[in-house]
């Protein structure tokens, strides 16, 4: 066993090439995965400094506090690193719904197109 796996010090996440990582938002309480984004050296550390979550937005190519626009924010329990320490696990609180869509989660359809998440607020009245 490792220190890292004895919780001995804290692991180092692999940024790769690009300097990202994913990283999936997961509702504490329930399990339900809420969404996926990149994270940044600088979102990751803005995220342990304020207990909100950040990103980087790939389309913007900045840093992204979730909820900053919408007040829909992520108030992070737990931050999680996988084995191979290049995706995250943010264990969270959601504010009102993580989707821009208006759903509670990102993951509000099936492959077939199939409807099977709940729309939570409207967007055109948050955007």
């Amino acid at each position: 066993m490792t220190d890292a796996d004895a919780g001995e010090g804290a692991i180092e996440v692999d940024f790769g090439d690009d300097g990202l990582v994913p990283a999936v938002a997961q509702d504490a309480d329930s399990g339900e995965v809420l969404m996926l984004a990149y994270v940044s050296p600088e979102a990751l550390e803005r995220t342990r400094e304020t207990g909100e979550a950040h990103y980087y937005s790939r389309s913007r190519d900045e840093l992204w506090h979730k909820g900053g626009s919408s007040g829909h924010t992520q108030a992070v329990r737990e931050v999680r690193v996988d084995c191979d320490a290049d995706t995250l696990l943010y264990v969270v609180d959601q504010n009102v719904g993580a989707c821009h869509t208006g759903h509670r989660s990102c993951f509000h359809r099936t492959i077939d197109g199939e409807h099977v998440g709940e729309r939570v607020f409207d967007p055109d009245e948050v955007y």
